[in-house]
């Protein structure tokens, strides 16, 4: 078999479903895929996530600097971006339960190795140290943009339209429940046995992940002698259902309100990975909050982030009647007022809890409308994959760029006052606090534009 066979999409089973028992295999079966896609995603984001863990002691013992660090996190972040670019346009065409597992199982390696070479580090020079994490870090972005696209496309093969709105919201809530996972039982973990143990953790999370993939996630309907999802809700078919996948992935790349979209949400992903990949830091810095006082912090925005999911096609669908205007403001306004508040005015545990929960409550929501329900709005089914791939490098590059400009920042700004370093954060802070301003604004000033060249679009008329 060659590797073009193995990951393309299934073909129709030859066996059929019988009649009585198609509404109950679909819903089995449906059910199945869309919780194995939403907690592997999750464990993705463990595999992903674990770098941020550890690098207060990656600093204190020397192995990296801040500066360093924000380019070995740079690596995995510009790789992804190009990654879920391009994996986005080939998920489209792809088995989704192997490409998924693929990237989730190499990830997971991935951390093996950086543990691995943790447990080495006193032989071997840190120039090695450093390139081997930034080339592993590196091979992981790559891996890690196998993950969403093939979660999102499995909503498009196997839900009607009318529900995926709010099981894109559910799907959404993956990378918070990845991110309390990791600031909870890998910060356990390597406050126990050290740094090295968070990355064969995480590479632990990442084998059962995969395991969870092929036991669990199906390619399509019709791969299990199923109709297809048109048929089971009794959707219309449009002409977007008839048209050659690739010429609606070129259509994608013209339609101006997907580069809106993708605009926006590279500033969400700045403020969103600034709190995510520097946070422990900034309050074991700014505060003196201890390793596990500070991940129990941000841990908190895994959970609201969740909430924040959850509740944005409630939102919009039901308080604003299928707004997307009014949500994207309140969120938008309440996210960078919550950030300012964490980032200037402080506090003890409980208000850093309180900060950071209201913004990751706020940010979830506004992420799910901008990046998620908005262009669901514009964007036909089949074409679903490379709508993510275009939103995702415009993300991904911007979230590389910061992490980049902030461990400078950071490290530019650092004094030694009595042989201590002292850390000034006001720099980056506001850096953080205008990206998160400009990414509710651009949408909202742009969206009767972007519904109105949507409508225009020739793909969704129907014959």
């Amino acid at each position: 078999m060659s590797l073009f066979s193995f990951y393309r999409i299934s073909k129709p089973s030859k066996e059929t479903v019988p009649q009585d028992q198609v509404d109950s295999t679909y819903k089995s079966l449906r059910s199945k895929t869309f919780w194995g896609a939403t907690i592997a995603y999750s464990l993705y984001y463990v595999c992903r996530m674990s770098i941020n863990v550890v690098k207060q002691p990656l600093i204190d013992e020397g192995v990296l600097t801040a500066g360093e660090l924000g380019l070995v996190g740079s690596a995995l972040l510009f790789v992804y971006a190009v990654g879920k670019f391009m994996n986005g346009f080939i998920a489209d065409y792809c088995n989704i339960r192997r490409f998924m597992a693929t990237g989730l199982f190499i990830s997971a390696i991935a951390n093996l190795l950086l543990g691995v070479l943790g447990l080495f580090q006193s032989m071997i020079p840190s120039v090695v140290i450093f390139i081997g994490f930034a080339v592993l870090w590196g091979i992981n972005g790559w891996m890690q943009s196998m993950g969403s696209a093939p979660g999102v496309i499995s909503l498009s093969r196997w839900f009607p339209q009318s529900k995926r709105g709010s099981y894109y919201s559910l799907f959404s809530t993956s990378p918070y429940i990845g991110e309390f996972i990791s600031y909870n039982v890998l910060a356990l973990v390597v406050g126990w046995l050290g740094w090295q143990s968070g990355f064969i953790a995480a590479a632990l999370a990442g084998l059962i992940g995969t395991a969870l993939i092929l036991f669990f996630v199906s390619d399509t309907p019709e791969s299990k002698g199923l109709p297809s999802v048109q048929v089971l809700s009794g959707e219309e078919v449009t002409k977007a259902d008839k048209t050659p996948t690739r010429e609606l992935q070129k259509m994608i790349l013209k339609h101006p309100g997907i580069w809106v979209i993708a605009l926006s949400s590279a500033f969400i992903y700045i403020t969103k990975y600034a709190i995510a990949g520097w946070g422990v830091l900034f309050l074991q810095k700014q505060h003196g909050f201890s390793l596990e006082e500070a991940s129990q912090v941000i841990a908190f925005s895994a959970i609201f982030g969740v909430l924040g999911t959850v509740l944005a096609g409630w939102l919009s669908d039901t308080i604003f009647k299928s707004d997307r205007v009014k949500p994207a403001i309140l969120s938008g306004i309440l996210s960078s007022l919550s950030l300012f508040l964490f980032l200037f005015v402080g506090g003890g545990f409980v208000m850093n809890i309180f900060y950071v929960s209201l913004f990751s409550l706020s940010v979830g929501v506004l992420y799910c409308i901008v990046a998620g329900l908005m262009a669901v709005d514009i964007v036909p089914r089949k074409a679903t994959g490379a709508a993510l791939g275009v939103v995702g490098i415009s993300s991904y590059i911007a979230a590389g760029l910061q992490d980049i400009i902030s461990g400078y920042l950071i490290q530019g700004y650092t004094q030694v006052v009595d042989g201590v370093d002292t850390y000034n954060f006001i720099p980056v802070s506001w850096f953080w606090v205008a990206a998160s301003i400009v990414s509710f604004v651009l949408p909202v000033m742009n969206w009767k534009k972007m519904k109105s060249d949507r409508a225009s679009s020739s793909y969704e008329n129907q014959d």
